[in-house]
């Protein structure tokens, strides 16, 4: 008896793994079937990693779509690549971003958490808002430079493979179909 939840358990387990894989499958072969010129579509990716990690959360996909539309790049890879901060990863990023910008602007406060909610906590948070977005926007340029080329590089070498593979199945599905038709025609 007591062997029968922990089974569930592990087959719910198991269900929501499937689920969360055939999510990313699912979402990466889109990404791949996305139209337009490779170079574009990486670009625009590209766009997309480096406004994700700007903290102007709230407005990434406006800020990518309009700039990635402006420079004439894909304007879907450029909303998927904000996704790169998303509810899961952004508390991750964040903080990285300004540990690197508070060390490169010479901070030496750390950020604490709020543990009381009072007048005088709100009003220190404020005082110090204007450094911690200096913080916040220097770290994410100086990740977001290296992560966005290596988005460029990424995306860009995997839509040209995919798209070189795609075109291989299809002429090798046109043989194989012209070998079938002269059969039946011979007969």
């Amino acid at each position: 008896m007591a062997v029968f939840p922990i089974m569930i358990k592990n087959n719910v387990f198991i269900l929501c793994k499937n689920k969360l894989f055939n999510s990313i499958k699912n979402g990466y072969k889109r990404f791949l079937e996305i139209r337009g010129n490779p170079k574009e579509i990486a670009l625009g990716f590209a766009l997309g990693l480096f406004i994700g990690m700007t903290p102007t959360i709230g407005f990434h996909t406006p800020i990518a779509v309009f700039l990635a539309a402006l420079l004439k790049w894909n304007k879907i890879s450029a909303a998927v690549g904000i996704w790169i901060t998303n509810p899961l990863t952004a508390p991750f990023i964040y903080s990285f971003n300004y540990y690197v910008g508070a060390n490169l602007l010479g901070i030496s406060k750390k950020l604490n958490s709020i543990d009381n909610y009072s007048l005088s906590a709100m009003s220190q948070i404020l005082k110090n808002a204007p450094e911690i977005m200096w913080a916040l926007f220097l770290g994410g340029f100086v990740l977001g430079i290296p992560l966005a080329l290596m988005g460029y590089f990424f995306s860009y070498s995997t839509v040209k493979a995919y798209r070189k593979n795609l075109k291989k199945s299809l002429i090798k599905q046109k043989k194989d179909l012209l070998k079938i038709i002269t059969k039946k025609k011979s007969l």
